[in-house]
């Protein structure tokens, strides 16, 4: 399972530091790449609940894991042969939804059978966050020799490979509850949790603080370069902050078990604000590797915490749809509008675009206080 999140994050660790240049190259303004972006972001919020419910009419889950995939590597491979705005908006639109779709199922399957098995789902994870860290620090260095559309090949041969693995790599999880159920029953289960306010304000503020990334993932390379930073550090940086998510992952459980998940996300809004506010200021390099540490906190707390309070504040019966939601809402909608207004900020104020996100993240850690106190009522 841990090798299969590998061949997932080989694919997004080269796209989500890389695209942008590869767009840049195209000819695409600041406001035409955070369009590009942030479109299959903000379909997210539908299309995520719709392909996980269409996903859970498959016997096994890692069906629809493989042909979502395989479909992705060719919209993927596909942005080659067209040129312009609008073919590489719709092409990114539908290759991108498709494969972000991947995760949360597998997320569930991993969960699942982490609680059955025994083991840790952070080790787990954490394999594909290596992965991720490789394809920073990889890519980043070909690209200082070969040209952008390096970036397009690696993104589409990745995603072709998940699709060939789905079926080797994933055990062969069953959709218990829902398999061969109608679709308007499979549906219901979304509306539960729209009606659970708790879990709506949890996923509100966990995606909120997730948010605040949008600036960040769409043009610190371009920025960093802007510096005069080489692609090799630019890759090197994007690696240190995920090889501290791997070590959170990896390391942190007893830590995470005493301190609880509504604290956790707590602890991942004040890394967040701490983290782009710092950004705002240009610093150094020298600050700016420590300050990738935060990612630990800013994304891998606030990840971390949101799984397990979707585990704790939605029925079993709803697994694919809660977490399907979750990250439709903080890999999706919110993060999307955040990666739209990025290409603006860029435009228009260059680095300081960084105190906006700094502004999402203080509302995403209000909102996690306010959940806190809301469960200790309960």
């Amino acid at each position: 399972m841990g090798l299969f999140y590998a061949s997932l994050y080989i694919s997004l660790g080269a796209s989500s530091p890389y695209l942008a240049v590869w767009l840049k190259a195209g000819g695409l303004s600041g406001g035409q790449i955070g369009a590009v972006l942030a479109l299959p972001l903000l379909a997210r919020v539908a299309t995520g609940p719709a392909l996980a419910v269409w996903a859970d009419s498959f016997h096994l889950r890692r069906t629809a894991i493989a042909w979502m995939a395989a479909a992705a590597a060719v919209l993927f491979a596909a942005l080659l042969l067209v040129r312009g705005f609008w073919p590489w908006l719709g092409l990114w639109l539908a290759g991108a939804t498709l494969f972000s779709a991947c995760s949360p199922l597998v997320d569930v399957i991993v969960l699942k059978r982490a609680a059955q098995d025994g083991f840790d789902f952070g080790f787990a994870r954490g394999i594909g966050s290596v992965a991720y860290v490789a394809a920073n620090i990889g890519c980043g260095v070909l690209l200082s020799r070969f040209s952008p559309q390096l970036v397009v090949v690696w993104i589409s041969l990745a995603a072709g490979a998940s699709a060939l693995l789905a079926k080797g790599l994933l055990p062969p999880e069953t959709v218990r509850e829902t398999a061969g159920s109608a679709p308007t029953q499979r549906f219901g289960g979304v509306g539960a949790l729209l009606r659970n306010r708790p879990f709506l304000l949890m996923i509100g503020a966990a995606g909120v603080i997730q948010a605040s990334h949008g600036f960040y993932y769409s043009f610190s390379t371009l920025l960093w370069r802007a510096q005069g930073l080489s692609p090799a550090v630019i890759g090197l940086l994007w690696g240190l902050g995920v090889a501290t998510e791997v070590a959170f992952l990896w390391f942190g459980e007893p830590f995470r078990r005493r301190l609880g998940p509504e604290r956790l996300l707590i602890l991942g809004g004040v890394g967040a604000v701490v983290r782009w506010t710092a950004f705002a200021f240009s610093p150094p390099v020298w600050l700016l590797f420590p300050l990738q540490a935060l990612h630990a906190l800013s994304f891998t707390a606030t990840f971390v915490a949101s799984l397990q309070l979707v585990e704790w504040l939605s029925p079993k019966a709803s697994a694919s749809a809660a977490q399907s939601l979750n990250a439709a809402l903080y890999s999706g909608v919110l993060i999307g509008l955040s990666t739209l207004a990025s290409g603006p900020l860029y435009d228009y104020f260059g680095l300081h675009g960084y105190w906006a996100m700094s502004g999402l993240a203080a509302i995403g850690l209000i909102g996690a206080l306010k959940l806190k106190a809301r469960l200790a009522r309960a």
